[in-house]
């Protein structure tokens, strides 16, 4: 990606701001996705890390039913829309409206929650998308271990909601995806870890994406790259 930024913006310390502030600032001034993304219109830079997955492996069908779980600030329900998508999103944290996008404040963990998403559905989904994240201690392997959790709990949820041969994409932390893998395998005719490459260089984080959902959701009945 060109953005014509050869320069490289570092900020003087400002009176009351923090060390951790100040390098967050400095690195989205320095960031050439970031300054791509509000070119484009989009509301954060994590659109690129969708769209190079949906590039990649055909994820997203005009028509497709999309759930979107984890979706402030809204780019990927906002990607999700502009490739013909309908689609229902869920975040802890208030989103501001994304037109064509159905978009509830709640805890997926809950299951009120989750039925609500459901009922917003009104069917079975063809994509499901994670971009959740669970809390962060700094510990490595107590944030393995979150993160697998979060994601057998997303594999879980995907089995209900999704249609036969749906896809699912699961923000991951590296290493969780050795526990979750056989998980994908059992539901998914293919399962791979990707690291797309807007994913900043000091990041953990991994996608693991699984396509072709095997049978149809129990309750709900019966929507290739490299």
């Amino acid at each position: 990606m060109t953005t014509g930024r050869n320069v490289k913006t570092r900020l003087k310390t400002a009176k009351g701001r923090t060390v951790s502030s100040q390098r967050w600032l400095e690195r989205q001034l320095n960031d050439p996705y970031v300054h791509e993304a509000k070119r484009q219109g989009w509301r954060a830079r994590s659109v690129f890390k969708l769209k190079e997955l949906d590039e990649r492996f055909g994820l997203l069908k005009r028509g497709a039913r999309v759930l979107d779980l984890g979706a402030a600030p809204g780019s990927w329900s906002q990607y999700a829309v502009k490739r013909g998508c309908r689609v229902v999103a869920v975040d802890l944290q208030p989103v501001t409206p994304v037109p064509g996008a159905l978009i509830i404040e709640g805890d997926f963990l809950d299951s009120a929650v989750q039925e609500r998403l459901r009922e917003l559905l009104n069917g079975p989904a063809d994509v499901l998308l994670s971009d959740m994240a669970a809390a962060a201690t700094g510990q490595r392997a107590v944030d393995r271990l979150r993160a697998e959790a979060l994601g057998e709990t997303v594999l879980d949820f995907a089995c209900e909601v999704l249609t036969a041969g749906g896809s699912c994409v699961v923000k991951l932390v590296k290493g969780a995806e050795a526990a979750l893998m056989p998980k994908a395998l059992e539901l998914f005719q293919t399962a791979k870890v990707v690291r797309p490459k807007a994913t900043r260089a000091d990041s953990s984080e991994v996608f693991l994406v699984a396509r072709g959902r095997k049978g149809a959701p129990p309750a709900s009945g019966a929507g290739e790259g490299s």
